[in-house]
């Protein structure tokens, strides 16, 4: 009695509360097959010998458990002629057993399940004990020795069918382990058909529809996910989850009027808040796959403002939100959206899917970097064309709109001042206030609260769409060079005079910025066309190179792309540069290409060829004879300029450099890459090559 109703009674409620912890801090990651049994193993807990590890709460409760187990087996246990007199010691080996088996320590709890069958065959929870011990060979990955277990206990006769639901589970698993799908199948379907443990049945369930969509049998999966949708005693998670991957399974035999409004019915239910997040991340899909751009990206925005807890669902939002963007070549918008995803902890970044979105964005990064160059050296050109009086104008506007700002945000600051924030309600309806209301955004002092709060996250933003990621915000910042914004100070921002100092007037300044400008010019037309084959971009951003100054090595090569580009949208224009090309370069390696191609090709695989004669010098280079490759590349410097294998040649000239005349020689050319061919492969290794010459400066200095 004291065994029962004192000691293992407060061990069971220990265990008990331990579980349910452990139950409701796992999170199910439901973009991948659940696990039959939530119990995640985390090595590090496991101490080596003489190691003291930190717990958390939950072992601490199995700790406990295990204590009253152990407490009553050693001070109740009544051991008589071999015999044992006190019932309650099977059901303290088994409590001992479970305790140390969430403890993850399988090895001991293995120990006590074989204690209790072997000295207890009589006892109540024989059977129970009998499908621990199969878990625990399960997790020490025993799987044959657990399904022969298992197998003794299913093949018999008048067992509960709570019982015979548990070892059908644990079958499961074990064939889980040993990747036996079609089996896992069978067992599943034969607990389910039990369903009187109503939590672990339903996820046996909701696997069962996971593993069905796996095999492509989508309608026996629609069938087991609309199963869970009409049973009783379904926990809510099941439920809300059961109808979300009973939309991913859509396809175009669906009703998506049907999909969607039971996903939206699901969301007008304020209980079910926790999963607003993946609902409107489905509802999103959905309408991608119909095309329907517009609800999708309305769909992802409230996904992520719904999300608080689950890192990875809000990276899918913003990834999908990325992919929007960058499929409508908006490639800031989306750039954004990809920094978000990988900004993001606790996901691992060696995914392919992550890798991929990593390549993605640094694809982007170029773009938006001459994007953002061209718009603050326009802003800046523009300043420097106008008038000083139209200057003076645009300045005291300008001036004008921050001291309306400034009004605004001292009016806020009084508001704060007068309001009692967010923390005591029972004002909101007070006498004192200008609008009366229980609800707190009829309070104007509240609002304005509110409003500071906002201004002081994300400053003066406009009203507009994607207004969270716009990089448009009116703070006392104005642009006056090619790559930083003025910072200005609270004596100067109303001063229109320190405005006017800071545009460049110098030719030199000027020029330099137009230089920049350009460069962006032409980089953004070789990214759009070649990297992201966004042709009506690409055109512009040339013929507004062309328009410019342009370098008169580069006006060839650019008219040529030009002509490549109009092919695929506008034959006239096409036709236009194809006949500027051939009649005022009829010489060119570009006019030969056009009229003749395939004589181009073969003379391309002769030995006199450029590209035969860098191979040939490169070989050279390798076998170190530095000097005749030096001069052969000089020999033929006028036959490859213009040409794409111009900068590889001038690359291996830069290495042959280093090895005949040194250094200095060497880092001249190497800059000389960098300047004259960006964004390219060479470009980016004569980047490496001269940080490897600064870290060996650097240590030879040491």
């Amino acid at each position: 009695m004291v065994a029962k109703y004192n000691i293992l009674y407060n061990g069971n409620i220990a265990f008990d509360e331990a579980k349910k912890q452990l139950d409701e801090t796992y999170e199910d990651n439901y973009w991948e097959r659940l696990p039959i049994e939530p119990l995640k193993l985390e090595e590090e807990i496991i101490p080596m010998p003489g190691q003291s590890v930190a717990k958390s709460t939950e072992l601490k409760g199995f700790d406990k458990s295990e204590e009253k187990a152990v407490k009553a087996i050693q001070k109740h246990s009544m051991v008589i002629d071999d015999l044992e007199k006190n019932e309650q010691i099977d059901d303290a080996y088994l409590l001992l057993g479970k305790s140390r088996y969430y403890s993850q320590r399988f090895v001991p709890a293995l120990e006590a399940f074989t204690f209790a069958i072997d000295k207890y065959p009589n006892a109540d929870l024989y059977y129970e004990t009998k499908i621990w011990k199969a878990k625990a060979n399960i997790r020490l990955q025993n799987e044959k020795l657990a399904i022969e277990s298992l197998n003794s206990i299913v093949d018999m006769f008048e067992l509960p069918e709570e019982i015979l639901e548990k070892a059908h589970t644990a079958k499961a698993m074990a064939y889980t382990q040993l990747d036996s799908t079609q089996h896992v199948i069978d067992q599943l379907k034969i607990a389910t058909y039990y369903f009187k443990e109503p939590n672990q049945s339903s996820r046996n369930l909701f696997i069962l529809g996971q593993i069905y969509r796996e095999e492509n049998k989508i309608d026996s999966s629609n069938m087991t996910f609309e199963t869970l949708l009409y049973l009783k005693k379904v926990p809510r998670k099941y439920k809300v989850h059961a109808q979300i991957e009973r939309a991913k399974n859509y396809t175009d035999k669906d009703s998506t009027q049907a999909i969607i409004f039971a996903l939206r019915e699901l969301i007008e239910d304020r209980e079910n808040r926790p999963y607003y997040d993946e609902l409107y991340y489905q509802a999103g899909l959905i309408a991608l796959q119909k095309d329907n751009m517009e609800n999708a990206q309305g769909f992802f925005e409230s996904s992520i403002l719904t999300n608080k807890l689950k890192p990875y669902q809000k990276s899918l939002s913003y990834e999908q939100l990325g992919n929007i963007n960058f499929d409508k070549a908006n490639y800031i918008t989306a750039g954004a959206y990809y920094d978000s995803v990988l900004q993001i902890k606790n996901i691992d970044p060696n995914t392919k899917r992550m890798r991929k979105i990593v390549r993605k964005n640094k694809s982007l990064e170029e773009v938006i970097f001459y994007e953002n160059l061209l718009k603050n050296n326009d802003s800046i050109l523009y300043l420097a064309s106008l008038s000083p009086e139209d200057q003076r104008n645009y300045f005291e506007k300008y001036v004008e709109d921050l001291k309306v700002e400034e009004e605004k945000r001292k009016l806020l600051e009084d508001q704060q001042q007068r309001s009692s924030g967010f923390g005591k309600f029972t004002n909101a309806g007070s006498k004192q206030n200008v609008s009366e209301g229980k609800f707190y955004f009829y309070n104007v002092q509240i609002v304005g609260f509110g409003m500071q709060e906002f201004q002081k996250q994300y400053g003066n933003r406009p009203l507009e769409d994607n207004w969270i990621i716009s990089q448009k915000s009116m703070d006392s910042r104005v642009n006056t060079s090619g790559n930083q914004s003025l910072i200005v100070d609270d004596t100067q921002k109303f001063d229109v005079d320190f405005y006017l100092d800071n545009i460049p007037t110098e030719k030199q300044s000027l020029d330099s910025i137009t230089s920049l400008r350009d460069d962006a010019y032409y980089n953004l037309g070789l990214l759009y066309k070649e990297q992201f084959k966004e042709y009506e971009k690409a055109a512009v951003n040339f013929e507004n190179y062309l328009n410019s100054n342009p370098e008169q090595y580069l006006i060839l090569p650019v008219k040529y792309h030009l002509f490549k580009i109009y092919e695929n949208f506008d034959t006239q224009l096409s036709n236009k540069y194809k006949n500027d090309i051939v009649s005022n370069y009829p010489d060119s390696r570009y006019t030969q290409i056009i009229q003749n191609p395939e004589k181009v090709i073969n003379k391309e695989q002769r030995e006199d060829s450029p590209e035969n004669i860098y191979k040939n010098t490169f070989i050279c280079y390798e076998e170190g004879e530095y000097i005749y490759a030096l001069s052969s590349i000089n020999e033929i410097e006028e036959q490859y300029k213009g040409l794409p294998i111009e900068a590889k040649f001038e690359l291996l000239k830069a290495f042959l450099e280093l090895k005949t005349s040194g250094e200095a020689a060497c880092r001249k050319q190497l800059d000389y890459v960098i300047i004259n061919f960006p964004n390219t492969e060479e470009s980016k290794h004569a980047t490496s090559a001269l940080e490897l010459l600064d870290k060996k400066e650097n240590n030879n200095q040491k």
